[in-house]
């Protein structure tokens, strides 16, 4: 059994939570994200074009840049973080340029190397996936795939082939950060996933508030946190790891008792 499946075998839904790496203090904020009770952390490979991000992690992608943030500085500090908590799921999330420049064996081969469990590619359709996806799956990483609204029944198999770890479904047809689908949209997408896949599912895109976190995690098997949490970044800056703690603490416990609120 893998990092990621014990994960979301826990006794709760998987609380599941996004920093850019590179962004103010990485490593810092991650130990943050762990210590507010986050199962899953989600590191963000900063690109210049990150075109399904909203404003918040678009801004988090510059500030990382120009600080200097390159591929191997990333899997550094998937590295140190692995030191740090051996038994924390750690997904890389990104876009396709970084991951195959240096070739996709090549990527898959040192994202294992470096502790990673799994891999987000936000902008390979699983129809060209001919490279990427193998890789992984040959170094042992989970490649985990998305699906949104308009995933729909005849495409859905070809977006859960050769998927594992778990499956991210992106609750609106937009970028990160501006808006959320409504709750009941949202149970009936979750509902339809489930019977397509015995893969976990987790839901993102424009959770914010713990009450949101814990409607998603009465039918989810996860919930994803992301640019509200850059957001903190992007505000506090080198003071925002106390930040971070302490609003991932109350997601945390909205997600843990969303079941069972005794």
């Amino acid at each position: 059994m893998n990092r990621l499946t014990s994960a979301f075998r826990a006794e709760h839904p998987a609380l599941i939570a996004f920093a850019t790496a590179g962004d103010g203090p990485t490593a810092a904020i991650l130990d943050a994200l762990v210590e507010g009770g986050a199962d899953v952390i989600e590191l963000g490979m900063p690109f210049t074009d990150p075109m399904a991000d909203g404003p918040a992690i678009q801004a988090a992608n510059l500030r990382s840049l120009a600080a200097g943030t390159t591929t191997a500085a990333i899997l550094l500090i998937a590295k140190d973080f692995r030191s740090r908590h051996p038994d924390v799921p750690l997904v890389l999330m990104g876009y396709a340029n970084p991951m195959l420049r240096r070739g996709s064996e090549w990527f898959a081969r040192a994202a294992a190397q470096a502790g990673v469990d799994g891999v987000i590619c936000v902008d390979v359709p699983p129809e060209e996936d001919d490279q990427l996806g193998p890789a992984l799956r040959a170094a042992g990483l989970d490649p985990i795939r998305l699906a949104t609204p308009t995933t729909d029944a005849a495409r859905l198999p070809q977006v859960l082939e050769g998927a594992s770890g778990f499956l991210y479904y992106v609750s609106v047809a937009g970028i990160t950060g501006l808006q959320q689908a409504v709750q009941g949209t949202i149970d009936a997408a979750v509902a339809r996933l489930k019977a397509a896949t015995a893969l976990p599912v987790a839901v993102g895109f424009g959770v914010r508030t713990p009450e949101q976190a814990a409607a998603i995690a009465r039918v989810a098997d996860g919930v994803v946190v992301g640019s509200a949490i850059v957001e903190l970044v992007g505000a506090h800056r080198e003071d925002a790891p106390a930040a971070v703690r302490a609003y991932v603490r109350s997601l945390a416990d909205a997600v843990r008792t969303a079941r069972n609120p005794a």
